[in-house]
């Protein structure tokens, strides 16, 4: 059921120390661009009735290259990203996905934190965030801790993110290889995912998939498949058994399965 806006609690943080000190005090959910919490409201999904609104904490919008390593902060928008020229020099791929999340609305609103907290398998920059080897950077008011990326859900919409700390920055390392990304929806944008894939070719292939699972997931034993010099043929026998896709409202573990594998193919057909 719907959760009635006088039931709903929200405070407002003016800076991160703010912020943090707030998430010290009691839980709450951190909120930027709300773009997933109104719709978990409206179809009364959200168990939480007391938020933190984090908008205008505008230290978590940088994205900056410190030491080889692309730094983006957690309320970078999608059109952040699409107009970063560090995002688009090393990671051509998350801009990519940027673009194919919602329309310009959305895109205006939604940050990168807020779809990595969101936890959903569905998420379209998860899946290149888990090939690039991404690192998620934690803060409590005492404390930062940094968490790998393909480490960092423990199940379906369930992270290691402790009740008292933010999501402040995605670290990704340098990539080398081909970049290579493709989405399967209803439509190509404004849809939510059947199947969404990341990958990077180079003498040690990743690939991530979204939408194949509780969490978003890499294929180690496909990559190793093709790292030993397997045949492309192989490689997509050994992913039909490696993922478990399920049955759902928006398409079939069969269809999932399937598709997965000829975007595999389509990888490696279209980076050699």
């Amino acid at each position: 059921m719907r959760i009635g806006p006088s039931g709903l609690e929200l405070r407002r943080a003016k800076s991160l120390t703010d912020a943090l000190r707030i998430l010290a005090d009691e839980p709450r959910m951190p909120i930027a661009g709300a773009t997933d919490v109104y719709v978990g409201l409206n179809f009364g999904t959200l168990k939480e009735t007391k938020y933190l609104d984090i908008w205008s904490v505008t230290e978590l919008r940088t994205i900056a290259v410190k030491a080889d390593v692309l730094s983006i902060g957690a309320l970078a928008t999608y059109t952040d990203l699409i107009q970063s020229k560090d995002v688009s020099a090393r990671l051509p791929i998350l801009v990519e996905a940027a673009r194919l999340v919602g329309g310009p609305q959305i895109q205006n609103r939604g940050t990168i934190g807020g779809n990595v907290a969101n936890a959903s398998p569905a998420g379209d920059t998860l899946p290149v965030l888990a090939a690039v080897n991404a690192v998620v950077v934690l803060r409590s008011a005492t404390a930062e801790r940094r968490v790998k990326f393909t480490e960092f859900y423990t199940g379906y919409r369930a992270s290691k993110r402790q009740p008292n700390e933010l999501i402040v920055a995605i670290e990704v390392p340098r990539v080398d290889g081909k970049q290579w990304f493709r989405k399967v929806g209803t439509r190509a944008a404004q849809a939510i995912s059947k199947v969404v894939i990341a990958a990077v070719r180079n003498g040690s292939p990743a690939i991530a998939f979204g939408s194949v699972g509780p969490t978003v997931v890499r294929a180690p034993k496909t990559e190793a498949v093709l790292a030993k010099g397997g045949s492309i043929d192989e490689a997509a026998e050994t992913l039909s058994v490696e993922i478990r896709p399920i049955d759902d409202l928006r398409s079939t573990a069969d269809y999932r399965k399937r598709v997965a594998v000829n975007l595999l193919r389509r990888f490696w057909s279209e980076t050699t």
